[in-house]
């Protein structure tokens, strides 16, 4: 893929992401409209660049340019619509997206490591669908405090559910994580977290805010940078 176009592409999801600045974090309708069709707009303009291309480079232009606008609505979804269901089904937009792309760029492999590449890219589309879909249950942060407030005052240890659900809840009231593709899972207090954040300040926060859940005793992590 040519550099200035992947750039090009980079630069346009920070624009989208930033064309609101001042508007509050909740339903936005307007905002929210807005950045949509800057999104489509933006993925109209890399579309056309990707004429310059052919073969599966042109594919690849193409799937990078899909996940651009994917993840810009997914943004937008994130801090102006407020809705769970929503938010999930452009998280799985983004997983697809994703998918499709690590697909393409598995065809310029061969042998083994295209079959690893292949069944690298389905299980981190599996695994992000699969985030998505938990987020519709896991994001009624006031039954997440409920039940760790009730485990608290019980003086009970906190179980493994409860710490999965809480870890979940807070680090989607972090503004900066609600939005990313991270994976909770809890065995006998040890939180592991896995997935994609946009810089290495996220991974290492989304650490800290489990760490802070009542009830974890270790946090491991294997966020990577996307």
């Amino acid at each position: 893929m040519n550099k200035p176009i992947a750039l090009m592409l980079t630069m346009l999801v920070s624009a989208a992401c930033a064309a609101a600045p001042t508007a509050a974090l909740n339903n936005d309708p307007a905002t929210y409209r807005t950045l949509t069709d800057q999104a489509k707009a933006d993925y109209k303009v890399a579309m056309d660049k990707c004429d310059a291309y052919s073969g599966n480079a042109k594919s690849t232009c193409k799937d990078e340019a899909k996940l651009a606008r994917a993840k810009s609505e997914a943004d937008a979804v994130a801090k102006y619509k407020d809705s769970v269901k929503d938010r999930s089904k452009a998280n799985i937009s983004v997983a697809d997206a994703e998918y499709t792309l690590a697909k393409d760029k598995c065809k310029d492999l061969s042998g083994h490591d295209k079959d690893s590449c292949l069944g690298n890219a389905k299980a981190d589309h599996t695994r992000a669908v699969a985030d998505a879909k938990a987020d519709r249950q896991a994001n009624d942060t006031s039954l997440a405090t409920k039940a760790a407030d009730a485990s608290s005052a019980a003086g009970d240890a906190v179980a493994d559910s409860t710490i999965t659900t809480k870890v979940k809840a807070d680090i989607f009231k972090e503004p900066e994580l609600k939005s990313m593709s991270i994976h909770v899972e809890t065995d006998k207090g040890v939180v592991k977290l896995s997935g994609f954040v946009a810089k290495a300040a996220d991974a290492d926060r989304a650490v800290e805010v489990a760490r802070n859940v009542k009830g974890v005793t270790k946090v491991e992590s294997t966020l990577a940078v996307k």
